[in-house]
C-alpha cells in the first residue's frame, strides 16, 4: 500500500496508547518505532503518544457536576482531538491490561470520545504474541463504535527473538519495522475513507 502524493494528503492525527505502564516494555518500543515511521515516511501522519499513567481508577464518585478528574479530562480531550487511535498492549491474561481496560472505561463515559475513530493494534508477548488481547480489544470497540482496521494485523512474538529489542525497549528489526509501516498506511487510509463517508453525508441530498 503505497502513500499519498504529500500535495493530496491532509494531515491525520493519531494518538498513540501503550498499555504497558513499564517505561521500557516492548509495546512502547513499538509506539516510538510507529512515531518514528511516521516522521520519516510517511506523509500525512502524525502520531502523539498519550499516556495513561496518570489516570484514577474508574470510579464513578469521582464525576462531579458533570466533570471528570483533571488528569481524566486531559486524556478525553487527547482522544477527542485525535482523528484515529494506535493501540499497542501485552496480553494480560487471555486479555488487556487493566490499565488499558481503565484508559478505555474512562474515555468511554457520556460523551464517549472513542465514538467513530478509525484504530489499529500493534500487539506482542509470549507464543501467542498478543492474539487474545487483541480480538478482546476488538470486541470492545464494537460497543463503544470504535472502528479496527481489519488487515494488516500485527502479532509479534517476542520469545521466539527477544533480540530484536534493545535493554531499553527500542525496536531494531527492519523487518518488523516494514509490518508496522504497513499497518500505519492501512490506518491512514482507512481514516481518510470514515472522514470522506462522514463529510458525504453532511451534504444534503440532491433531489
Amino acid at each position: 500500500m503505497e502513500a499519498m502524493s504529500p500535495a493530496a494528503q491532509p494531515m491525520i492525527k493519531v494518538a498513540g496508547i501503550c498499555g504497558s505502564l513499564r517505561k521500557g516494555s516492548y509495546s512502547r518500543g513499538l509506539l516510538g518505532t510507529a512515531s518514528q515511521i511516521s516522521q520519516e515516511s510517511i506523509n500525512g501522519m502524525k502520531i502523539e503518544y498519550v499516556d495513561i499513567s496518570p489516570l484514577p481508577l474508574l470510579n464513578t464518585d469521582l464525576e462531579v457536576d458533570g466533570k471528570y478528574p483533571s488528569a481524566v479530562e486531559a486524556f478525553r480531550h487527547k482522544i477527542m482531538e485525535a482523528d484515529s487511535i494506535l493501540f499497542a498492549s501485552p496480553e494480560y491474561y487471555y486479555s488487556i491490561t487493566g490499565a488499558l481496560k481503565n484508559a478505555v472505561d474512562w474515555a468511554a463515559r457520556p460523551p464517549n470520545v472513542w465514538a467513530d475513530k478509525a484504530a489499529a493494534i500493534l500487539s506482542t508477548g509470549g507464543s501467542f504474541a498478543g492474539v487474545r488481547s487483541q480480538y478482546h480489544l476488538r470486541q470492545i470497540g464494537v460497543y463503544l463504535d470504535l472502528h479496527f482496521i481489519n488487515k494488516p494485523e500485527f502479532f509479534l512474538n517476542t520469545s521466539l527473538s527477544p533480540e530484536m529489542f534493545d535493554s531499553d525497549g527500542n525496536l531494531l528489526d527492519e523487518s518488523v519495522k516494514e509490518r508496522i509501516k504497513e499497518v500505519l498506511l492501512s490506518l491512514q487510509a482507512f481514516t481518510l475513507r470514515l472522514q470522506t463517508g462522514r463529510i458525504a453525508d453532511a451534504q444534503p441530498p440532491d433531489f
